[in-house]
């Protein structure tokens, strides 16, 4: 049965790609999830795999993946460095290395993604999401978006940790229609219902599942926790739908 907290992720038939960040309904652990969604044949030949503090998007098939943009489509998702960091592309790196100095993690965001713009991927313009935890709870979310004219518009939100509540981000709004629409405005908040990685992982997962008859757009998604009193003891669970078939 679907989480109540995850019922509107039931209804996007295609995110694309989406953050979750927030805290567990006890308050005592940091929680943070990241998701995949594709359409293309490309964007379905790739699983998430954890190496060392590292989770990365990586090729399932190389042969179908050379179809897209290698540059977009393998990517570090999530760093365990100084908190979390995570987003939909390369700048990843680049975030978990301001973190540690920043004040922040609205500063963090806001130094590391200078030099980043939306995605390359005319005639979409994915918008690029990135996010950050720090150790102690706080966590921003940052969506970089085309304007009209061609010009980046970069968007940076921090919240405080709430025990049971999180914020929600993704690339697209939801639809399946050609053009894909492009997430408006700041993050969504969620009811966080879940204990441990495992169980926020299987619940988010299970509310991409498709919901008419139609094509699975689900690739994969791994979900973390990060106790307060311990942050280096980071829990994490994967689950990848071409291993599950």
């Amino acid at each position: 049965m679907k989480s109540s907290g995850f019922e509107f992720l039931s209804k996007m038939r295609y995110p694309g790609r989406f953050i979750i960040i927030g805290a567990d309904p006890s308050g005592n652990f940091s929680v943070a999830a990241y998701g995949i969604t594709g359409r293309s044949a490309s964007s379905q030949a790739r699983k998430l795999e954890g190496e060392g503090g590292t989770v990365w998007t990586k090729p399932i098939d190389p042969e179908i993946l050379k179809t897209g943009n290698p540059d977009l489509l393998i990517y570090p998702a999530v760093i365990i460095q100084s908190g979390l960091a995570v987003s939909n592309g390369r700048q990843t790196t680049d975030i978990a290395l301001l973190m540690a100095s920043s004040s922040s993690p609205r500063e963090a965001l806001s130094s590391a993604l200078k030099a980043w713009d939306y995605e390359p991927d005319s005639p979409i313009f994915t918008p690029r999401l990135s996010g950050c935890l720090f150790p102690d709870g706080r966590a921003a979310l940052s969506i970089i978006r085309r304007a009209a004219d061609g010009a980046p518009i970069r968007d940076f939100y921090e919240f405080p940790s709430v025990p049971g509540r999180g914020r929600f981000i993704a690339t697209y709004r939801g639809g399946d229609k050609d053009p894909i629409l492009a997430w408006e405005g700041g993050p969504q908040e969620v009811n966080l219902e879940q204990s441990s990685a495992a169980e926020l992982a299987a619940e988010v997962f299970e509310a991409l599942a498709p919901q008419v008859p139609g094509p699975d757009y689900r690739v994969a998604c791994v979900a973390l926790s990060v106790p307060r009193d311990a942050p280096q003891e980071v829990s994490l669970h994967i689950i990848n739908r071409r291993e599950r078939i």
